[in-house]
């Protein structure tokens, strides 16, 4: 059992990475610093779209709109940073 929590704490972790990559190429997006009519970067934005989206956008839908500033990204990696201490707080030391 505390080899699927650890999984369970490694994938939080790399959506962790996941979730930060995509706040960042979302500003680099913004301010045309990289272009997205490569198909290169494309891919990768569609992909990590594909990953990050069923999360970020129920929580779009819940948060007020604060003029063009997207905090879904924020809620949610203090979301998975909650889920991750619970985990190892309390879940993890009581299984055998």
């Amino acid at each position: 059992m505390r080899a699927v929590l650890d999984v369970i704490l490694l994938v939080l972790q790399l959506y962790t990475y996941v979730i930060i990559i995509v706040a960042i190429m979302s500003w680099l997006i913004a301010f045309n610093v990289i272009n997205v009519y490569n198909n290169v970067v494309r891919a990768i934005w569609d992909a990590l779209n594909a990953l990050t989206e069923p999360l970020l956008r129920p929580i779009r839908n819940m948060l007020p709109s604060f003029s063009g500033l997207d905090l879904s990204p924020i809620v949610l990696l203090l979301l998975i940073f909650l889920l991750q201490d619970v985990i190892a707080k309390y879940i993890y030391p009581n299984v055998f």
